[in-house]
């Protein structure tokens, strides 16, 4: 599940990176700024989601292993 959490969480960081370089015009004429914030908060939450899938990945191998 690890895998996951991490493709997410750099996937909303590529995102914001290619919003904020190619894009970053665009969107404040178009009032489209929030989406650099939609990915800074994608990206932050996918921390979250890592920590919670680390803990699941360590309790289903314990599980497992017992």
């Amino acid at each position: 599940m690890v895998p996951f959490a991490v493709a997410g969480t750099v996937g909303w960081a590529v995102a914001g990176l290619v919003l904020l370089v190619f894009f970053r015009g665009w969107l404040e004429d178009n009032e489209h700024a929030d989406w650099l914030w939609t990915c800074l908060a994608g990206f932050l939450l996918g921390f979250v989601g890592l920590a919670f899938m680390a803990r699941h990945d360590r309790r289903r191998r314990r599980r497992r292993g017992s």
